[in-house]
């Protein structure tokens, strides 16, 4: 077999010039799976967070206590409508935040380019902040704290980042 006869094979890097060129414009474009793929890990993720209000339910008054200790210094008894009222103001900040990530992965279902790089940059925040905390704090990345969250966040980036995706968002741009 001649070396003629090998498809053409990609480049491990390419230039910026042709990484930044602008898609072609086509407005009938077939959602790609890349797409699907990120829409369904950012509603994992939703999932994933709506899990951990629920189950951070039962260590609250745990936590809350910690927090009363660190602040007050007596450690002292933390009435029971504190540590209720605390959890009901923590689950309305989370509802709203998972509402609107679902309103993200909706959007990029349906190709919109600002919701995709806001998604990514969500994720690649969160990559980032997992890892300052294990480098600064020693925090373990384990299956029951950060692994979950972590693994979910980086498939997002390798979706929503690629090609068929960034092509699909601007799709209909000229």
């Amino acid at each position: 077999m001649r070396q003629d006869d090998h498809p053409k094979k990609r480049v491990a890097f390419e230039p910026a010039e042709r990484l930044l060129q602008p898609t072609g414009y086509d407005p009938d474009m077939k959602r790609p799976p890349t797409i699907i793929a990120g829409t369904l890990l950012v509603l994992l993720g939703v999932l994933a967070g709506a899990a951990w209000v629920v189950a951070s339910s039962g260590v609250w008054p745990e936590w809350v206590g910690e927090v009363a200790a660190i602040v007050g210094g007596d450690g002292g008894d933390v009435p029971d409508r504190v540590e209720q009222s605390t959890f009901i103001v923590f689950a309305a900040f989370s509802a709203v935040f998972l509402a609107a990530e679902a309103t993200m992965a909706l959007l990029v279902f349906l190709g919109v380019n600002w919701a995709r790089v806001l998604v990514m940059v969500f994720a690649a925040l969160t990559i980032s902040a997992a890892f300052v905390r294990w480098w600064a704090e020693g925090q373990q990345i384990e299956i029951t704290t950060t692994f979950v969250s972590l693994g979910i966040d980086i498939l997002i980036l390798l979706a929503l980042s690629s090609r068929s995706a960034a092509a699909y968002a601007r799709r209909k741009e000229r």
